[in-house]
C-alpha cells in the first residue's frame, strides 16, 4: 500500500510523487512569459488581499483594537501576534493556491 504524503495540504504534490496524473487543469499553465507574469501578478494580488482580509477579521474577533495597539501604543507583543496571524493566513492561502 502506498503511503500518502501530505505536504502543506497539497494532494497534487503527493500524487505527482507517486506517478499519478496531475489534478491541475491544463488551462492554468502559462504558454508564454507574459502570461506567466500576468498569472503571477493576479495570484499575488489575490494573496495580498486575502492576507489583509484575514488580518482584519482577526482584529475584529479579538478584544480591543490590535492595529491601534501596534501603531499608537508601540506594543511589540501585539505586533508579533499580528505578524504570526498574517504569516498563518499567508501559509493557508499559499496551500490553497497550490492545491
Amino acid at each position: 500500500m502506498k503511503k500518502l504524503l501530505w505536504l502543506g495540504g497539497s494532494l497534487a504534490v503527493a500524487s505527482a510523487a507517486f506517478g499519478a496524473e496531475s489534478t491541475v487543469p491544463a488551462g492554468w499553465h502559462a504558454q508564454s512569459l507574459w502570461q506567466a507574469v500576468t498569472y503571477m501578478i493576479l495570484f499575488a494580488a489575490i494573496g495580498i488581499a486575502l492576507a489583509v482580509i484575514g488580518y482584519k477579521v482577526f482584529d475584529k474577533c479579538t478584544p480591543g483594537d490590535l492595529h491601534r495597539e501596534i501603531v499608537e501604543n508601540k506594543n511589540v507583543a501585539a505586533a508579533i501576534v499580528a505578524a504570526a496571524v498574517i504569516l498563518g493566513v499567508c501559509i493557508i492561502v499559499a496551500a490553497a493556491m497550490l492545491g
